[in-house]
């Protein structure tokens, strides 16, 4: 974000980074509820988004896309990938 003011781009990543932790709140208390390791897997994903959103702000790096941060935010996809794919690979029971 260059041109920027560095306390607007800290506003936003703490809303965003916020917003994640919710989400992933959200997802543990429907893991807690259905037991299904989909939503434990949805909740660490958003997790590893918020830590994503976090590291660049509280270590003001200009440029998230080119920092190992960004890591987090493609694990965070992968398990989500993965687990929709397991979720799936289950198959259908005929009754």
């Amino acid at each position: 974000m260059n041109g920027a003011d560095p306390s607007t781009v800290a506003f936003m990543g703490g809303a965003l980074t916020a917003g994640y932790a919710i989400a992933a709140i959200f997802f543990l208390k429907f893991w807690a509820r259905t037991r299904d390791l989909l939503f434990l897997v949805f909740a660490a994903a958003f997790m590893m988004f918020a830590i994503n959103q976090a590291i660049p702000v509280l270590l003001g790096i200009p440029q998230e896309e080119q920092s190992p941060a960004y890591l987090f935010r493609l694990a965070g996809f992968v398990l989500i990938i993965v687990a929709v794919l397991v979720k799936n690979a289950g198959g259908r029971k005929e009754p």
